[in-house]
């Protein structure tokens, strides 16, 4: 059985407050895009051994029993008679990029394993399953846009369509730390909170919808903002980094060819219509 686990993107992220734990809470959209991986299972032949991962496409560096969708597979296993199996993963999401990538991977495997041995669990049951391996993973059990609070794992549905609206993703060479995303992070109240802003048309975002750790990251990986720069320059609507980074998008008219660039060695770049 083959699912395609898919991108999302953040729309506008405010750091509000530093928590007694040492997270932090904050407040953004998740908004699901048509980037997307490739994920399959099938049984194994034989019995040696619970799984086996074959990974193809962007590298991922670690062990295998370390990545997300092993994690997700013993999860459920635990709980559920689910059969030893082979797991291929292609992988096409930019890793390290803020576009939710792992998360995805792990709540596809987790819907894939509930549907293919009809474990009968819920949407709200996977989700408990999902929030134990990462805040955003829940997230894409429903897969819509979704206002995201807490540190990311508190939701509630939000009505906001960007259908027909082109998309541009650009990743540089860069890998931006969680260390070094909050190394400069004020946690401070909103003036403009996301909720009030995306009721707003897109061509008045620019001002007010703000992810708070840009102020924090480009000072230390200037590409990053110059990308932001060359996306306004292009021609789009709306532009800005994704999550921690090190990803940035531009949404674009609906009519609009969007342009080919040399964004530099090693770069990542995705276009695309968004469909939701």
């Amino acid at each position: 059985m083959i699912t395609f686990p898919n991108a999302k993107i953040n729309l506008g992220l405010n750091i509000i407050e530093k928590r007694p734990d040492g997270y932090h809470n904050l407040e953004t959209i998740f908004y699901p895009i048509h980037l997307q991986d490739a994920l399959e299972v099938t049984r194994r032949e034989n019995n040696d051994a619970p799984y086996t991962l074959h990974v193809k496409g962007t590298a991922i560096e670690g062990k295998p029993e370390d990545n997300l969708v092993v994690r997700a597979y013993e999860l459920l296993k635990k709980d559920h008679d689910i059969p030893p199996v082979d797991i291929h993963l292609f992988k096409h999401i930019p890793t390290g990029a803020g576009l939710g990538g792992g998360s995805s991977d792990a709540a596809f495997m987790l819907k894939l394993l509930n549907e293919h041995y009809n474990l009968q669990l819920s949407d709200n049951q996977l989700e408990d399953y999902a929030v134990t391996l990462g805040a955003d993973c829940a997230f894409f059990i429903k897969n819509t846009p979704t206002y995201a609070e807490g540190i990311g794992n508190i939701f509630s549905p939000i009505e906001l369509s960007l259908k027909g609206y082109r998309i541009m993703i650009v990743k540089p060479d860069v890998f931006v730390s969680t260390r070094e995303a909050f190394a400069n992070i004020r946690p401070h109240r909103p003036e403009y909170p996301v909720r009030e802003v995306i009721r707003r048309p897109v061509a008045e975002w620019k001002d007010t919808l703000i992810n708070d750790f840009e102020a924090s990251v480009f000072p230390q990986y200037p590409v990053i903002g110059e990308i932001k720069e060359e996306l306004y320059h292009q021609g789009a609507i709306y532009a800005s980094m994704s999550g921690s980074g090190s990803s940035v998008f531009g949404l674009f008219a609906a009519d609009t060819t969007l342009p080919e660039i040399d964004w530099g060695t090693n770069a990542f770049c995705f276009k695309g219509t968004l469909s939701e």
